[in-house]
């Protein structure tokens, strides 16, 4: 698929005649927003994934899809291993149900409850490895482990943020920043009983999560492009050297880093043992324009048109997932299929009720279906207990979300 491809009305038309298809072989319609993954854009775009990690294991990043089916499925592909969870109790849910083998927090947690069952589980504490930043972290499980408890394993997570004097650029995550920050906590995990240090985590968001391809944003993307080059080659001497520095007190499992965008340049660098991803798996919109690599859309959510109040205007019912991050248009659901529809400037998306302009409003019927695409990643997946899987023009699956198995991390 090209990137003209992408946004082709062609494409998008027969997308939109698949989705048609396949829902109609369902004994009832469900209740919106229907999610639909289509299985053949998301193998394609793991084994893309594998093929740009050149054999670094990619870990898949469970808060970029919350379908527990999903997880399983990249984790089958040749080249993912590894889950990189975003919730304590979520990793402990996926340890209960044999998902994932080893799991890694990319977080801190300060979930005392899930911190003592945590520390109480032997099988668990081999399998989930605790993110921290800071001592804090450590005294919160050493505030509700049992006496004789074993080992809990923990990573360091290093701010991977390109500094330019005074300024910063990139997530606000870890304070921890230079060698002595490093060693410096390195030696607090080691220092205490029952705590191992088995890996450290560099995750390069100014790189992994930015567009550098817009459309019409010529400059801009240049710009964020030179940003890139400079952060990439600013992180690998900090690696280098923190790597080196950590060699003499401890013997690390693995060092992540990277995701969907990031991928080539993470796993070039020789410090790194692994790459994570997830929103390359279902490439929400905000993934579109990327140089290092094509997007294939694998996830949509439909709403079906309840008004027509004008012409070329619909309304659909609800529609308004607003994806997180800063306040801007950007994190709106982008409508789809059909091609020819556009959010008002007025209204935007709404909680309940969507309008709709374009010429394809002209040709849809109460009761049709429209398309969109989410900003982000996964997070779709909190408003539907449900996903239908695509293949072709069939649902050959409908498997529960995260909040489908009762569970809302």
């Amino acid at each position: 698929m090209t990137r003209h491809d992408l946004g082709s009305e062609v494409d998008r038309h027969r997308l939109h005649t698949r989705m048609a298809r396949a829902l109609d072989s369902l004994p009832e319609r469900p209740a919106g927003p229907i999610l639909v993954v289509d299985l053949d854009a998301f193998d394609a775009n793991a084994r893309d994934l594998t093929r740009r990690a050149a054999g670094t294991p990619v870990r898949v990043a469970s808060k970029s899809l919350r379908v527990p089916a999903l997880v399983s499925r990249a984790l089958g592909v040749p080249g993912f291993s590894g889950v990189l969870c975003y919730a304590l109790r979520e990793a402990l849910w996926l340890h209960a149900q044999g998902i994932g083998g080893d799991l890694v927090m990319g977080y801190p947690t300060v979930d005392r409850v899930g911190l003592a069952a945590l520390a109480a589980d032997e099988r668990a504490t081999r399998t989930i490895t605790l993110m921290v930043d800071d001592p804090a972290h450590l005294d919160l499980v050493d505030d509700v482990r049992p006496a004789g408890g074993p080992p809990v394993r923990v990573a360091i997570d290093i701010d991977a943020g390109l500094r330019l004097g005074p300024a910063h650029v990139g997530p606000r995550r870890s304070p921890v920043h230079d060698v002595p920050q490093v060693l410096a906590l390195a030696t607090e995990v080691l220092d205490r009983p029952g705590f191992e240090l088995v890996g450290v985590m560099t995750y390069e968001g100014q790189v992994a999560g930015v567009a550098d391809e817009v459309p019409g944003r010529r400059t801009r993307s240049t710009a964020v492009r030179r940003m890139k080059s400079a952060s990439v080659h600013q992180l690998q001497r900090r690696r280098h050297d923190i790597a080196a520095a950590l060699a003499g007190v401890v013997e690390l499992e693995f060092w992540n880093a990277g995701g969907s965008g990031s991928i080539e340049t993470s796993a070039k660098d020789p410090v790194v043992t692994e790459v994570s991803a997830g929103s390359g798996l279902l490439v929400p919109h905000l993934f579109d324009h990327y140089r290092s690599f094509t997007p294939r859309p694998a996830a949509f959510f439909g709403v079906p048109v309840v008004r027509r109040p004008a012409a070329s205007t619909v309304t659909v019912a609800g529609g308004g997932l607003i994806a997180s991050g800063p306040t801007g248009k950007d994190r709106s659901p982008l409508p789809w299929a059909p091609p020819g529809l556009h959010l008002t400037g007025l209204e935007g998306a709404g909680e309940v009720q969507t309008p709709l302009v374009g010429p394809a409003a002209d040709v849809l019927a109460i009761g049709d279906l429209v398309w969109f695409r989410h900003a982000k990643s996964g997070e779709p997946a909190e408003h539907a207990r449900e996903v239908h899987l695509l293949r072709g023009t069939r649902i050959v699956d409908t498997v529960p979300t995260y909040r489908g198995t009762g569970n809302a991390w």
